[in-house]
């Protein structure tokens, strides 16, 4: 409990003793007898009916023969008998009256002063109190531009090394980082200088934060930790005193590190933003980059940032003596996914079945956030099936719903459309199967997930970074099998292939303006990406090219999708027998295994299933199928020129 919230919770009890005090006195005050003028006492005091009159101070009490009491006043710096003489009352009258003087304190009087007072002063502190508070807020406008750098010290429980998998270059890139925060003398001896600045880099979910975290584990230093998107404020100059003050603190608990997340939301190139060079966000980037420059080689501080976009980085902000040092971290290879699977199981109840290495062969292109995800869910199936340990068949389960989203059975769809989905998911199959560069089929089913009404998921049996032309033709050619089905067996189209002729034009453009893969255009790139670098967000593309380059690069865009679809036809026209019976089966089981597809198109007797889940039969209305979604086709990144 803070002294704030005592001071508060003082006043506010002063104030209720204040309100109950005064109902208190309102109350019980005592019922007053009516009070008589004097003259009336002086008349009864002449007709002898007055027993005993008690003077206290101003104030007189008459006792009558009957026993009733008379309440009157008089006046100050005279007696009560030199008065009712004044008013024709005679010795001899006075004389048969018993007058009584009473020295006493009027506590009816001083108790209703008190309780007056006491409000008083409690009002007065419940002023002082609002008036403290008023400058407490003035006090925090005040302190607007301090850094909100949250500081994590090395008493609390950190993230080291071990807790980091799949990344082990940039772990040995950021041990030296380590090594200088606990012996800096060993290397400014040798004349040598740590880069001042790391700049991690690489995907969401690549594990960036979770890096720099372990790197002040392993050193144990103070870690402060900062957003990007905290230094800019609307108020001019907030963000410039707020980078600062991050710095000043920096120093005070040096050696440490400090962190910025999201650098690219005040790190984006100067002058294309709002307001020009006058920007609010550029000066807070002037404010880091002078910063950064001043320190000096035995400061001991050392600056991590993360961002998944260093293409829009400031130049100034990457040159030597700044963020002088880039890690880059990659999507994990299939070793690399293991690894991590193994941090994120830990401790937890796995099954006997449960082989980590198969899962990392079926999650090619999963970052660290996606694996941790697919862990989660896996735990959360188990409990759901009232189990104590998390089997493989969780695990399987969990990658379809990380991939496609959850299963749907209880979506409604016609006999209908269950056929036309289940040749439309062989078809892909069979591309897939028949095709050399395509990847193995590994599972097909016409449950609906996500937005999908069925998919086909086929995984690579090795990682790749390069992908040549026949492998993009390929996928194309797989991608179209669904719609060539359709058209083959049916003699009709339907939307179920909008989301493949979406990744399918995509892929095709790419290869003709991107990776220079059309024969008619030569190796050239087409087209600059336009972006609003204030917002980070692509708006267009600038063409470079005339109009008759643009014909041609339609043209062939078209040329490349026809032929890939040309190519799958041909496929499912000379194996249309196995066609039918994939998808005849697909209809009785709704989902097919790699081991079953294999059986069902080599005629051998199918696999036993431990669990087979009924067909699902055709009911309520007919509902059209909604555009299908499967993951996306691979798209590299763009290619670093060659060395």
């Amino acid at each position: 409990m803070n002294s704030r919230f005592r001071g508060s919770t003082f006043i506010t009890l002063l104030l209720l003793a204040a309100v109950f005090f005064l109902t208190y006195n309102l109350l019980h005050r005592s019922p007053t007898p009516d009070t008589v003028p004097i003259s009336r006492v002086a008349s009864e005091v002449q007709a002898g009916r007055v027993v005993k009159i008690t003077v206290t101070g101003t104030r007189l009490t008459a006792v009558l023969e009957t026993g009733q009491q008379l309440r009157s006043l008089k006046e100050e710096g005279s007696t009560l008998a030199e008065q009712l003489k004044a008013l024709g009352v005679t010795d001899e009258q006075l004389a048969n009256v018993q007058i009584e003087v009473v020295e006493t304190a009027d506590w009816a009087t001083l108790f209703s002063t008190g309780g007056t007072i006491l409000v008083m002063l409690i009002f007065l502190a419940a002023a002082f109190f609002f008036l403290r508070q008023f400058q407490g807020v003035n006090n925090q406008a005040m302190s607007f531009g301090k850094s909100r750098a949250r500081l994590y010290t090395s008493d609390k429980p950190s993230v080291t090394f071990d807790d980091v998998a799949g990344v082990d270059e940039a772990k040995e890139e950021l041990r030296e980082v380590v090594e200088f925060l606990k012996e800096p003398q060993k290397f400014i001896q040798v004349g040598a200088r740590i880069p001042k600045g790391v700049l991690l880099m690489g995907a969401p979910g690549t594990g960036k934060t979770l890096l720099a975290k372990a790197v002040a584990g392993e050193a144990g230093v103070p870690f402060f930790s900062m957003s990007g998107s905290e230094f800019v404020e609307m108020f001019v100059g907030v963000g410039a005193s707020r980078v600062r003050d991050l710095f000043d603190q920096a120093k005070r608990h040096s050696p440490c590190i400090i962190f910025l997340d999201e650098i690219d939301a005040v790190g984006r190139h100067r002058g294309a933003g709002l307001g020009g060079s006058h920007d609010e966000r550029e000066q807070t980037l002037n404010q880091i980059l002078v910063e950064m420059d001043g320190f000096d080689t035995d400061t001991n501080v050392i600056v991590m940032a993360a961002t998944n976009r260093p293409d829009i980085l400031d130049p100034a902000l990457l040159r030597p003596g700044r963020f002088d040092r880039r890690v880059v971290l990659d999507r994990p290879d299939m070793r690399g996914r293991e690894a991590i699977l193994r941090v994120h199981t830990r401790g937890k109840p796995l099954a006997d079945d449960v082989d980590l290495a198969a899962l990392a062969k079926a999650t090619p292109g999963f970052v660290g956030a996606d694996l941790a995800n697919l862990v989660n869910e896996a735990a959360i199936l188990a409990a759901r099936r009232n189990k104590r340990s998390i089997g493989m068949a969780e695990f399987k389960e969990a990658i379809e719903r990380v991939i496609a989203g959850p299963e749907r059975k209880s979506r409604i769809l016609s006999e209908e459309e269950r056929r036309i989905i289940a040749y439309h998911e062989a078809g892909h199959a069979l591309v897939a199967h028949y095709l050399p560069k395509c990847d193995p089929v590994q599972k097909i089913s016409i449950v609906s997930r996500g937005m999908a009404a069925g998919y086909t998921i086929s995984l690579p049996e090795e990682d790749r970074t390069v992908i040549s032309r026949s492998k993009f033709e390929d996928q194309l050619a797989f991608a179209l099998g669904g719609r060539a089905a359709e058209e083959l067996v049916f003699n009709e189209v339907t939307t179920g292939a909008a989301n493949d002729l979406e990744q399918v034009t995509e892929l095709a453009r790419a290869m003709v303006t991107r990776y220079g893969m059309s024969d008619k255009l030569g190796p050239m790139t087409f087209g600059q990406k336009e972006e609003l670098v204030f917002l980070g967000k692509e708006i267009g593309e600038q063409r470079d090219y005339s109009e008759a380059v643009a014909q041609q690069i339609d043209e062939e865009v078209r040329r490349i999708i026809q032929n890939a679809y040309q190519r799958a036809r041909q496929v499912l026209m000379e194996h249309r027998e196995q066609l039918d019976a994939v998808a005849q089966r697909l209809l009785e089981v709704e989902t097919l295994e790699a081991e079953e597809f294999l059986a069902v198109l080599e005629g051998r007797p199918l696999p036993t299933r431990p669990q087979e889940p009924p067909a699902q039969p055709p009911r309520g209305k007919e509902k059209p199928v909604s555009a299908r979604q499967k993951p996306k086709l691979e798209m590299p990144p763009k290619p670093a020129p060659a060395g």
